[in-house]
Protein backbone atom coordinates (compact mmCIF):
# COMPACT_ATOMS: atom_id res chain seq x y z
CA UNK A 1 0.00 0.00 0.00
CA UNK A 2 1.05 3.26 -0.87
CA UNK A 3 0.93 6.50 1.69
CA UNK A 4 -0.58 9.55 0.06
CA UNK A 5 2.02 12.00 0.87
CA UNK A 6 2.95 14.41 -2.34
CA UNK A 7 6.42 12.75 -2.98
CA UNK A 8 4.82 9.45 -3.24
CA UNK A 9 2.54 10.54 -5.72
CA UNK A 10 4.94 12.15 -7.81
CA UNK A 11 6.94 9.04 -7.54
CA UNK A 12 4.14 6.87 -8.41
CA UNK A 13 3.18 9.26 -11.50
CA UNK A 14 6.72 9.25 -13.25
CA UNK A 15 6.90 5.48 -12.30
CA UNK A 16 3.34 4.52 -13.94
CA UNK A 17 3.94 6.57 -17.29
CA UNK A 18 7.19 5.32 -17.85
CA UNK A 19 6.02 2.15 -17.26
CA UNK A 20 3.01 2.44 -19.33
CA UNK A 21 4.64 4.78 -22.53
CA UNK A 22 7.97 2.04 -22.20
CA UNK A 23 5.54 -1.11 -23.06
CA UNK A 24 8.00 -1.35 -26.38
CA UNK A 25 11.18 0.15 -27.44
CA UNK A 26 12.94 0.91 -30.63
CA UNK A 27 15.79 2.05 -30.75
CA UNK A 28 17.27 4.10 -34.06
CA UNK A 29 18.97 1.23 -36.18
CA UNK A 30 18.12 1.50 -39.80
CA UNK A 31 18.83 -1.46 -41.07
CA UNK A 32 17.96 -4.65 -39.01
CA UNK A 33 17.57 -8.04 -40.04
CA UNK A 34 15.80 -10.55 -37.77
CA UNK A 35 13.01 -10.91 -35.77
CA UNK A 36 12.79 -8.37 -32.42
CA UNK A 37 10.31 -9.91 -30.72
CA UNK A 38 10.05 -7.08 -28.25
CA UNK A 39 8.51 -8.26 -24.42
CA UNK A 40 5.88 -6.42 -22.72
CA UNK A 41 6.93 -4.38 -19.81
CA UNK A 42 3.99 -3.98 -17.79
CA UNK A 43 3.63 -5.02 -14.44
CA UNK A 44 0.49 -6.31 -12.24
CA UNK A 45 -0.03 -4.11 -9.16
CA UNK A 46 -2.39 -3.74 -6.93
CA UNK A 47 -3.14 0.24 -5.60
CA UNK A 48 -5.37 1.36 -2.65
CA UNK A 49 -8.86 2.71 -3.12
CA UNK A 50 -6.68 6.06 -1.94
CA UNK A 51 -4.48 6.13 -5.04
CA UNK A 52 -6.60 5.10 -7.69
CA UNK A 53 -7.83 8.20 -8.62
CA UNK A 54 -4.56 9.09 -8.72
CA UNK A 55 -3.49 5.97 -10.98
CA UNK A 56 -6.36 7.35 -13.41
CA UNK A 57 -4.58 10.29 -14.03
CA UNK A 58 -1.74 8.99 -14.47
CA UNK A 59 -3.11 6.91 -17.33
CA UNK A 60 -4.73 9.79 -18.94
CA UNK A 61 -1.22 11.77 -18.91
CA UNK A 62 0.82 10.96 -22.19
CA UNK A 63 4.75 11.09 -21.67
CA UNK A 64 7.16 12.83 -24.04
CA UNK A 65 9.30 10.71 -25.53
CA UNK A 66 12.46 10.93 -28.47
CA UNK A 67 10.15 7.87 -30.32
CA UNK A 68 6.80 7.62 -30.94
CA UNK A 69 6.42 4.40 -29.77
CA UNK A 70 2.41 4.20 -30.01
CA UNK A 71 2.60 4.98 -33.28
CA UNK A 72 5.32 2.38 -34.34
CA UNK A 73 3.91 -0.54 -32.43
CA UNK A 74 0.83 0.35 -33.95
CA UNK A 75 1.97 0.58 -37.69
CA UNK A 76 3.71 -2.81 -36.68
CA UNK A 77 1.05 -4.77 -35.19
CA UNK A 78 -0.78 -3.98 -38.68
CA UNK A 79 1.96 -4.74 -41.14
CA UNK A 80 2.66 -7.80 -39.43
CA UNK A 81 -1.27 -9.06 -39.03
CA UNK A 82 -1.00 -8.31 -43.06
CA UNK A 83 1.90 -10.50 -43.69
CA UNK A 84 0.78 -13.52 -41.52
CA UNK A 85 -2.42 -13.47 -43.39
CA UNK A 86 -1.07 -13.37 -47.01
CA UNK A 87 2.08 -15.76 -45.96
CA UNK A 88 0.00 -19.04 -47.41
CA UNK A 89 -0.43 -17.57 -50.56
CA UNK A 90 2.47 -15.82 -51.05
CA UNK A 91 4.81 -18.14 -49.09
CA UNK A 92 6.25 -15.21 -47.19
CA UNK A 93 8.55 -16.30 -44.48
CA UNK A 94 8.36 -14.95 -41.40
CA UNK A 95 11.82 -13.49 -41.61
CA UNK A 96 10.39 -11.28 -44.28
CA UNK A 97 7.65 -10.41 -42.62
CA UNK A 98 9.95 -9.28 -39.76
CA UNK A 99 11.72 -7.36 -41.82
CA UNK A 100 9.20 -5.55 -43.14
CA UNK A 101 7.60 -4.67 -40.38
CA UNK A 102 10.81 -3.81 -38.56
CA UNK A 103 11.49 -1.12 -41.22
CA UNK A 104 8.13 0.17 -40.97
CA UNK A 105 8.06 0.72 -37.74
CA UNK A 106 11.17 2.16 -37.17
CA UNK A 107 10.67 5.16 -39.65
CA UNK A 108 9.30 6.59 -36.17
CA UNK A 109 12.33 5.91 -34.43
CA UNK A 110 14.39 9.03 -32.92
CA UNK A 111 17.27 9.92 -34.79
CA UNK A 112 20.45 11.29 -32.71
CA UNK A 113 21.66 14.78 -33.90
CA UNK A 114 25.21 14.47 -32.66
CA UNK A 115 26.57 17.36 -34.32
CA UNK A 116 29.37 15.33 -36.26
CA UNK A 117 27.12 15.20 -39.40
CA UNK A 118 24.80 12.11 -40.73
CA UNK A 119 25.75 8.65 -39.27
CA UNK A 120 28.10 6.58 -41.11
CA UNK A 121 27.53 2.74 -41.77
CA UNK A 122 29.05 1.20 -38.56
CA UNK A 123 31.22 -1.50 -39.52
CA UNK A 124 33.27 -1.60 -36.25
CA UNK A 125 31.75 -4.68 -34.56
CA UNK A 126 34.77 -5.55 -32.59
CA UNK A 127 35.23 -2.02 -30.55
CA UNK A 128 31.59 -2.76 -30.00
CA UNK A 129 27.98 -3.52 -31.19
CA UNK A 130 24.71 -1.88 -30.96
CA UNK A 131 22.57 -3.10 -28.07
CA UNK A 132 19.70 -5.14 -29.10
CA UNK A 133 16.31 -3.42 -28.75
CA UNK A 134 15.28 -6.57 -26.53
CA UNK A 135 17.97 -6.40 -24.47
CA UNK A 136 17.02 -2.44 -23.54
CA UNK A 137 13.69 -3.72 -23.11
CA UNK A 138 14.44 -6.16 -20.46
CA UNK A 139 16.74 -3.57 -18.74
CA UNK A 140 13.93 -0.69 -19.07
CA UNK A 141 11.84 -2.34 -15.84
CA UNK A 142 15.31 -2.25 -13.30
CA UNK A 143 15.24 1.48 -13.51
CA UNK A 144 11.58 2.28 -12.44
CA UNK A 145 9.51 -1.05 -10.28
CA UNK A 146 12.83 -3.30 -9.91
CA UNK A 147 15.29 -0.98 -8.47
CA UNK A 148 15.78 -3.43 -5.04
CA UNK A 149 19.02 -4.12 -3.87
CA UNK A 150 19.91 -8.02 -4.90
CA UNK A 151 21.85 -8.55 -2.32
CA UNK A 152 19.12 -7.13 0.58
CA UNK A 153 18.02 -10.80 1.49
CA UNK A 154 15.64 -9.23 4.46
CA UNK A 155 12.84 -7.86 2.03
CA UNK A 156 10.63 -8.52 -1.76
CA UNK A 157 12.59 -5.91 -3.03
CA UNK A 158 16.02 -7.96 -3.36
CA UNK A 159 14.62 -10.83 -3.11
CA UNK A 160 12.32 -9.93 -6.74
CA UNK A 161 15.76 -8.58 -8.09
CA UNK A 162 18.01 -11.20 -7.15
CA UNK A 163 15.84 -13.61 -8.63
CA UNK A 164 16.38 -12.21 -11.77
CA UNK A 165 20.43 -11.59 -11.24
CA UNK A 166 20.01 -15.81 -10.78
CA UNK A 167 17.95 -15.98 -14.24
CA UNK A 168 20.45 -13.78 -15.76
CA UNK A 169 23.22 -16.07 -14.39
CA UNK A 170 21.80 -18.68 -15.80
CA UNK A 171 21.61 -17.74 -19.29
CA UNK A 172 25.35 -16.74 -19.45
CA UNK A 173 26.28 -19.99 -18.03
CA UNK A 174 24.19 -21.95 -20.54
CA UNK A 175 25.66 -20.33 -23.54
CA UNK A 176 29.23 -22.18 -22.54
CA UNK A 177 27.63 -24.80 -21.12
CA UNK A 178 29.11 -23.75 -17.18
CA UNK A 179 27.21 -23.98 -13.75
CA UNK A 180 25.58 -20.94 -12.66
CA UNK A 181 27.05 -21.15 -9.86
CA UNK A 182 30.50 -20.62 -11.86
CA UNK A 183 30.06 -17.35 -13.21
CA UNK A 184 31.29 -14.23 -11.61
CA UNK A 185 29.81 -10.73 -12.65
CA UNK A 186 32.92 -8.41 -12.97
CA UNK A 187 32.45 -4.83 -14.80
CA UNK A 188 33.71 -5.97 -17.98
CA UNK A 189 36.63 -8.56 -20.39
CA UNK A 190 39.53 -6.15 -18.64
CA UNK A 191 38.44 -6.70 -14.98
CA UNK A 192 37.98 -10.18 -15.86
CA UNK A 193 41.43 -10.90 -17.56
CA UNK A 194 43.12 -8.36 -14.61
CA UNK A 195 41.46 -10.95 -11.96
CA UNK A 196 42.99 -13.74 -13.45
CA UNK A 197 46.57 -12.85 -14.67
CA UNK A 198 46.75 -11.56 -11.29
CA UNK A 199 44.77 -13.54 -8.75
CA UNK A 200 46.01 -16.79 -9.77
CA UNK A 201 49.52 -15.71 -9.77
CA UNK A 202 49.60 -14.50 -6.13
CA UNK A 203 47.33 -16.67 -5.04
CA UNK A 204 50.05 -19.96 -5.89
CA UNK A 205 52.74 -17.98 -5.41
CA UNK A 206 54.17 -19.81 -2.40
CA UNK A 207 54.96 -22.99 -4.84
CA UNK A 208 54.57 -21.43 -8.53
CA UNK A 209 55.81 -17.95 -10.36
CA UNK A 210 55.58 -18.71 -13.96
CA UNK A 211 52.39 -17.52 -16.29
CA UNK A 212 52.87 -18.62 -20.12
CA UNK A 213 50.60 -16.31 -22.77
CA UNK A 214 51.11 -14.85 -26.12
CA UNK A 215 52.23 -11.67 -28.06
CA UNK A 216 49.17 -11.13 -30.04
CA UNK A 217 46.94 -11.16 -26.48
CA UNK A 218 44.57 -7.91 -25.86
CA UNK A 219 46.50 -5.32 -23.90
CA UNK A 220 44.74 -5.76 -20.79
CA UNK A 221 46.40 -9.42 -20.61
CA UNK A 222 49.82 -8.15 -21.46
CA UNK A 223 50.14 -5.09 -19.08
CA UNK A 224 48.95 -7.38 -16.30
CA UNK A 225 51.43 -9.84 -17.21
CA UNK A 226 53.96 -7.53 -17.15
CA UNK A 227 53.21 -6.11 -14.03
CA UNK A 228 53.33 -8.97 -12.55
CA UNK A 229 57.35 -9.56 -13.08
CA UNK A 230 57.31 -6.04 -10.88
CA UNK A 231 55.83 -9.07 -8.17
CA UNK A 232 58.93 -11.51 -9.10
CA UNK A 233 56.81 -13.44 -11.85
CA UNK A 234 58.30 -14.46 -14.89
CA UNK A 235 56.92 -14.29 -18.00
CA UNK A 236 56.79 -16.23 -21.53
CA UNK A 237 54.96 -14.47 -24.02
CA UNK A 238 54.75 -16.93 -27.20
CA UNK A 239 55.33 -15.83 -30.32
CA UNK A 240 52.92 -16.77 -32.93
CA UNK A 241 53.49 -17.66 -36.99
CA UNK A 242 52.23 -15.39 -40.32
CA UNK A 243 48.81 -16.57 -39.54
CA UNK A 244 48.78 -15.40 -36.12
CA UNK A 245 48.60 -19.69 -34.47
CA UNK A 246 50.58 -20.63 -31.98
CA UNK A 247 52.50 -23.37 -32.59
CA UNK A 248 51.43 -26.02 -29.88
CA UNK A 249 55.09 -27.97 -29.74
CA UNK A 250 56.40 -24.18 -28.60
CA UNK A 251 53.78 -24.12 -25.77
CA UNK A 252 54.90 -27.93 -24.31
CA UNK A 253 58.14 -26.78 -24.00
CA UNK A 254 57.72 -23.61 -22.30
CA UNK A 255 55.48 -25.39 -19.62
CA UNK A 256 57.63 -25.86 -16.22
CA UNK A 257 56.55 -27.30 -12.61
CA UNK A 258 56.74 -23.46 -11.30
CA UNK A 259 53.72 -22.80 -14.24
CA UNK A 260 50.47 -21.76 -12.59
CA UNK A 261 48.92 -20.51 -15.72
CA UNK A 262 48.05 -20.51 -19.25
CA UNK A 263 46.39 -17.40 -20.89
CA UNK A 264 45.62 -17.42 -24.44
CA UNK A 265 42.69 -15.61 -26.52
CA UNK A 266 40.17 -17.37 -28.16
CA UNK A 267 39.37 -14.84 -30.70
CA UNK A 268 42.20 -12.19 -31.74
CA UNK A 269 40.31 -8.57 -31.23
CA UNK A 270 42.32 -7.52 -34.02
CA UNK A 271 42.63 -9.88 -36.99
CA UNK A 272 39.74 -12.39 -35.85
CA UNK A 273 42.31 -15.58 -35.82
CA UNK A 274 40.84 -18.65 -33.91
CA UNK A 275 43.42 -20.55 -31.91
CA UNK A 276 43.23 -24.20 -31.03
CA UNK A 277 41.45 -23.80 -27.61
CA UNK A 278 40.31 -27.59 -26.91
CA UNK A 279 44.06 -28.56 -28.28
CA UNK A 280 45.53 -26.16 -26.04
CA UNK A 281 43.13 -27.00 -22.65
CA UNK A 282 44.18 -30.84 -23.23
CA UNK A 283 48.06 -29.38 -22.69
CA UNK A 284 47.34 -27.69 -20.07
CA UNK A 285 45.26 -29.97 -18.51
CA UNK A 286 47.48 -33.47 -18.89
CA UNK A 287 50.54 -30.84 -17.16
CA UNK A 288 48.23 -29.39 -14.48
CA UNK A 289 48.21 -26.03 -15.52
CA UNK A 290 45.28 -23.95 -15.41
CA UNK A 291 44.19 -22.72 -18.28
CA UNK A 292 42.20 -19.25 -19.22
CA UNK A 293 41.14 -17.91 -22.23
CA UNK A 294 39.74 -14.60 -22.90
CA UNK A 295 36.77 -15.35 -24.64
CA UNK A 296 35.12 -11.44 -25.52
CA UNK A 297 35.41 -11.77 -28.77
CA UNK A 298 34.62 -15.15 -28.99
CA UNK A 299 31.78 -15.50 -26.41
CA UNK A 300 28.67 -16.61 -28.13
CA UNK A 301 30.04 -16.25 -31.51
CA UNK A 302 31.75 -19.78 -32.19
CA UNK A 303 30.72 -22.48 -30.10
CA UNK A 304 32.66 -22.80 -26.53
CA UNK A 305 32.12 -25.65 -24.41
CA UNK A 306 34.21 -25.57 -21.41
CA UNK A 307 34.17 -28.54 -20.15
CA UNK A 308 34.84 -30.12 -23.25
CA UNK A 309 37.72 -27.59 -24.04
CA UNK A 310 39.10 -27.92 -20.57
CA UNK A 311 38.98 -24.07 -19.50
CA UNK A 312 39.10 -23.65 -15.98
CA UNK A 313 38.99 -20.09 -16.65
CA UNK A 314 37.12 -17.57 -19.51
CA UNK A 315 36.33 -13.54 -19.69
CA UNK A 316 33.21 -12.52 -21.09
CA UNK A 317 32.01 -8.66 -21.88
CA UNK A 318 28.21 -7.82 -22.49
CA UNK A 319 29.35 -5.57 -25.28
CA UNK A 320 30.62 -7.67 -27.91
CA UNK A 321 27.38 -9.43 -27.83
CA UNK A 322 24.64 -6.56 -28.42
CA UNK A 323 24.69 -6.36 -24.59
CA UNK A 324 25.25 -3.24 -22.25
CA UNK A 325 28.60 -1.64 -21.40
CA UNK A 326 29.56 -1.92 -18.10
CA UNK A 327 29.22 -5.45 -16.83
CA UNK A 328 31.05 -8.77 -17.83
CA UNK A 329 31.99 -12.14 -16.36
CA UNK A 330 34.47 -14.49 -15.60
CA UNK A 331 33.95 -18.56 -15.80
CA UNK A 332 35.94 -19.93 -12.40
CA UNK A 333 36.01 -24.23 -12.40
CA UNK A 334 34.78 -25.65 -9.05
CA UNK A 335 35.68 -28.86 -9.57
CA UNK A 336 38.44 -29.03 -10.16
CA UNK A 337 38.56 -26.23 -8.02
CA UNK A 338 40.59 -22.67 -8.97
CA UNK A 339 41.70 -20.58 -6.55
CA UNK A 340 42.46 -16.93 -7.15
CA UNK A 341 42.77 -13.66 -4.80
CA UNK A 342 40.26 -11.03 -5.06
CA UNK A 343 41.03 -8.21 -6.63
CA UNK A 344 38.47 -5.92 -4.65
CA UNK A 345 37.84 -6.14 -1.21
CA UNK A 346 34.27 -5.38 0.69
CA UNK A 347 31.26 -7.66 0.88
CA UNK A 348 32.21 -10.65 -0.32
CA UNK A 349 29.50 -10.79 -3.03
CA UNK A 350 30.02 -13.54 -6.29
CA UNK A 351 31.74 -16.23 -3.83
CA UNK A 352 33.76 -13.71 -2.16
CA UNK A 353 35.82 -13.35 -5.60
CA UNK A 354 33.83 -9.62 -6.55
CA UNK A 355 33.03 -7.64 -3.60
CA UNK A 356 30.16 -4.64 -4.72
CA UNK A 357 26.38 -4.13 -5.26
CA UNK A 358 25.62 -5.51 -8.76
CA UNK A 359 23.67 -3.22 -11.43
CA UNK A 360 20.48 -5.09 -12.05
CA UNK A 361 19.52 -3.29 -15.05
CA UNK A 362 23.26 -4.20 -16.53
CA UNK A 363 23.55 -8.12 -15.18
CA UNK A 364 19.81 -8.47 -16.49
CA UNK A 365 20.96 -6.59 -19.98
CA UNK A 366 23.51 -9.05 -19.90
CA UNK A 367 21.39 -11.97 -19.45
CA UNK A 368 19.11 -10.91 -22.23
CA UNK A 369 21.86 -10.41 -24.78
CA UNK A 370 23.07 -13.94 -23.70
CA UNK A 371 19.80 -15.80 -24.12
CA UNK A 372 19.35 -14.28 -27.38
CA UNK A 373 23.11 -14.81 -28.77
CA UNK A 374 22.07 -18.74 -28.12
CA UNK A 375 18.52 -18.41 -29.63
CA UNK A 376 19.68 -17.04 -32.71
CA UNK A 377 23.29 -18.70 -33.39
CA UNK A 378 21.90 -20.31 -36.45
CA UNK A 379 21.25 -17.17 -38.28
CA UNK A 380 23.70 -15.17 -36.69
CA UNK A 381 26.17 -17.51 -37.95
CA UNK A 382 24.97 -17.63 -41.66
CA UNK A 383 24.17 -13.81 -41.82
CA UNK A 384 27.61 -12.88 -40.69
CA UNK A 385 29.57 -15.78 -42.92
CA UNK A 386 28.14 -15.15 -45.89
CA UNK A 387 28.36 -11.39 -45.46
CA UNK A 388 32.13 -11.98 -44.83
CA UNK A 389 32.40 -13.69 -47.76
CA UNK A 390 31.07 -11.15 -49.34
CA UNK A 391 33.05 -8.63 -48.20
CA UNK A 392 36.44 -10.13 -48.30
CA UNK A 393 36.06 -11.33 -51.97
CA UNK A 394 35.58 -7.66 -53.00
CA UNK A 395 38.56 -6.25 -50.70
CA UNK A 396 40.98 -8.48 -52.14
CA UNK A 397 40.15 -8.09 -55.42
CA UNK A 398 41.81 -4.80 -54.96
CA UNK A 399 45.22 -5.01 -56.10
CA UNK A 400 48.25 -5.57 -53.39
CA UNK A 401 45.67 -6.28 -50.41
CA UNK A 402 46.10 -8.88 -48.69
CA UNK A 403 43.77 -10.72 -45.65
CA UNK A 404 45.88 -10.62 -42.35
CA UNK A 405 45.80 -13.66 -40.27
CA UNK A 406 44.86 -16.90 -41.36
CA UNK A 407 42.13 -17.27 -43.74
CA UNK A 408 40.76 -20.57 -42.27
CA UNK A 409 41.02 -20.50 -38.48
CA UNK A 410 39.03 -17.19 -38.27
CA UNK A 411 35.54 -15.61 -37.17
CA UNK A 412 34.20 -14.38 -39.78
CA UNK A 413 32.81 -11.46 -38.66
CA UNK A 414 35.98 -10.03 -37.94
CA UNK A 415 38.35 -9.00 -41.53
CA UNK A 416 41.90 -7.29 -41.15
CA UNK A 417 42.99 -6.30 -44.37
CA UNK A 418 46.55 -4.43 -45.35
CA UNK A 419 46.14 -2.15 -48.65
CA UNK A 420 50.03 -1.27 -49.73
CA UNK A 421 50.98 1.78 -50.57
CA UNK A 422 47.89 3.85 -48.59
CA UNK A 423 48.49 5.11 -45.24
CA UNK A 424 45.77 3.05 -42.88
CA UNK A 425 44.71 6.53 -41.19
CA UNK A 426 44.58 8.51 -44.51
CA UNK A 427 42.20 5.61 -45.88
CA UNK A 428 40.14 6.25 -42.68
CA UNK A 429 39.57 9.89 -43.14
CA UNK A 430 38.69 9.28 -46.78
CA UNK A 431 36.20 6.99 -45.45
CA UNK A 432 34.38 9.50 -42.96
CA UNK A 433 31.05 7.78 -44.07
CA UNK A 434 32.43 4.61 -42.62
CA UNK A 435 32.70 4.10 -39.57
CA UNK A 436 36.10 1.46 -39.50
CA UNK A 437 38.72 1.04 -37.30
CA UNK A 438 42.69 0.13 -37.73
CA UNK A 439 43.31 -2.03 -35.15
CA UNK A 440 42.19 -2.19 -31.60
CA UNK A 441 40.11 0.50 -30.06
CA UNK A 442 41.54 0.11 -26.93
CA UNK A 443 45.41 1.73 -28.90
CA UNK A 444 43.51 3.99 -31.72
CA UNK A 445 45.16 6.95 -29.95
CA UNK A 446 48.46 5.52 -30.62
CA UNK A 447 50.24 6.32 -33.77
CA UNK A 448 52.18 3.22 -33.95
CA UNK A 449 51.50 0.05 -36.15
CA UNK A 450 49.83 -2.59 -34.52
CA UNK A 451 51.54 -4.75 -32.87
CA UNK A 452 49.69 -7.95 -33.21
CA UNK A 453 50.52 -7.41 -37.21
CA UNK A 454 54.10 -6.91 -35.86
CA UNK A 455 53.71 -10.66 -34.55
CA UNK A 456 52.42 -11.32 -37.45
CA UNK A 457 55.78 -10.32 -39.02
CA UNK A 458 54.73 -7.69 -40.82
CA UNK A 459 56.97 -4.78 -41.92
CA UNK A 460 55.94 -0.97 -40.61
CA UNK A 461 54.42 -0.47 -43.73
CA UNK A 462 51.85 -2.95 -44.13
CA UNK A 463 50.86 -2.70 -40.37
CA UNK A 464 50.14 1.11 -41.21
CA UNK A 465 48.28 0.23 -43.57
CA UNK A 466 45.65 -2.40 -42.50
CA UNK A 467 42.10 -1.89 -41.60
CA UNK A 468 40.27 -3.66 -39.98
CA UNK A 469 35.90 -4.41 -40.76
CA UNK A 470 33.64 -5.88 -38.44
CA UNK A 471 30.17 -7.60 -39.20
CA UNK A 472 27.34 -8.13 -37.17
CA UNK A 473 23.78 -9.18 -36.35
CA UNK A 474 22.85 -5.80 -38.06
CA UNK A 475 24.67 -5.24 -40.93
CA UNK A 476 22.75 -5.75 -44.53
CA UNK A 477 23.97 -6.47 -47.64
CA UNK A 478 23.33 -3.38 -49.02
CA UNK A 479 26.19 -2.16 -46.26
CA UNK A 480 29.06 -4.56 -47.19
CA UNK A 481 28.07 -4.00 -50.86
CA UNK A 482 28.36 0.24 -50.42
CA UNK A 483 31.80 -0.68 -48.15
CA UNK A 484 33.42 -2.67 -50.89
CA UNK A 485 32.67 0.20 -53.36
CA UNK A 486 33.56 2.99 -51.87
CA UNK A 487 36.87 1.34 -50.92
CA UNK A 488 37.83 0.23 -54.02
CA UNK A 489 37.32 3.87 -55.30
CA UNK A 490 39.18 5.45 -52.85
CA UNK A 491 41.98 3.05 -52.53
CA UNK A 492 42.33 4.05 -55.78
CA UNK A 493 42.55 7.97 -55.36
CA UNK A 494 44.81 7.73 -52.74
CA UNK A 495 47.61 5.61 -54.52
CA UNK A 496 47.09 7.96 -57.27
CA UNK A 497 48.27 10.75 -54.80
CA UNK A 498 51.46 8.56 -54.02
CA UNK A 499 55.08 8.68 -55.38
CA UNK A 500 55.76 5.09 -53.92
CA UNK A 501 53.11 4.11 -56.10
CA UNK A 502 54.11 5.36 -59.20
CA UNK A 503 56.99 3.97 -59.13
CA UNK A 504 55.96 0.55 -58.35
CA UNK A 505 53.59 0.55 -61.21
CA UNK A 506 56.83 1.54 -63.32
CA UNK A 507 58.45 -1.97 -62.25
CA UNK A 508 60.62 -0.30 -59.09
CA UNK A 509 62.17 -2.42 -56.48
CA UNK A 510 61.27 -0.30 -53.19
CA UNK A 511 63.65 -2.77 -50.90
CA UNK A 512 66.19 -1.47 -53.78
CA UNK A 513 66.19 2.06 -53.23
CA UNK A 514 68.55 3.61 -50.55
CA UNK A 515 66.42 6.31 -48.73
CA UNK A 516 68.91 9.14 -47.63
CA UNK A 517 67.76 10.46 -43.96
CA UNK A 518 67.27 13.99 -43.24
Amino acid sequence: MIRGTRGRLVGLFRSSALLRNNSRIYNNYNRRRDVLVLKSLDHVRCYSAAVSAVKKLVDDVSLEIHTDIQAAAKEQSEVRNNAASTSNKESKTESEAAILSSSNALKHAYQENTGFGTRPIYLDMQATTPTDPRVLDTMMKFFTGLYGNPHSNTHAYGWETNKEIEKARKHVADLINADPKEIIFTSGATESNNTVVKGVARFYKKTKNHIITTRTEHKCVLEAARSMMNEGFEITFLSVDENGLIDLEDLKKNIRPTTCLVSVMAVNNEIGVLQPIKEIGEICRKNKVFFHTDAAQAYGKIPMDVNKMNIDLLSISSHKIYGPKGIGALYVRRRPRVRLEPLLSGGGQERGLRSGTLAPPLVAGFGEAARLMKQEYESDHKHITELSDRLTKGLLSVEHATLNGSPSHRYPGCVNVSFAYVEGESLLMALRDIALSSGSACTSASLEPSYVLHALGKDDALAHSSIRFGIGRFTTNEEVDYVIKAIVERVKYLRELSPLWEMVQEGIDLDSIQWSGH
